[in-house]
């Protein structure tokens, strides 16, 4: 089986420009964890996973030593203030940019579990030889498969 056969083509994507706020509400309200950041011609910019999100918007504990001195200052930020500091930050500024692994819709499925498993990633974007995103596909998507092809025909 392909990757075509059972990627989703309907794909939720932001633009690298939405703010840190907006992509987190397309979570919430479509249920899910992650998406690709996809430019106005369709090519993929980077990646962003709801794990992103939490690094992001955990407070930072700054903490400044002065060994000469015998001087620590330690001031700790709280959740609240450090959302209202990224909120309106293009998501781009946090994603993974580089290095993003995708798979062709001509790829195997051998090769989708393989790298699923491999990286622990949740969902893996499906690119066509120009570089455009036509689909993603997910862990839940490959154990439907799975579940509806393979352990089917064992009874």
């Amino acid at each position: 089986m392909m990757v075509k056969d059972i990627m989703v083509t309907d794909v939720i994507s932001v633009s690298p420009s939405t703010s840190l706020k907006d992509v987190m509400k397309t979570f919430v309200d479509k249920k899910i964890g992650g998406v690709p950041l996809i430019d106005k011609d369709g090519i993929l910019r980077g990646m962003v996973t709801d794990g992103d999100i939490l690094r992001a918007i955990s407070p930072i504990d700054r903490r400044i030593q002065d060994y000469f001195s015998f001087i620590t200052y330690i001031a700790e930020e709280d959740l609240e203030h450090r959302l209202n500091e990224v909120a309106e930050m293009e998501i781009i500024k946090i994603a993974k940019t580089h290095g993003i692994i995708t798979i062709s819709p001509e790829d195997e499925m051998k090769k989708v579990v393989s790298l699923l498993s491999k990286h622990h990633f949740k969902k893996l974007p499906v690119i066509d030889k120009s570089q455009r995103v036509v689909g993603v596909i997910s862990r839940g998507d490959v154990i439907r498969n799975i579940q509806q092809t393979i352990l089917n025909e064992w009874k």
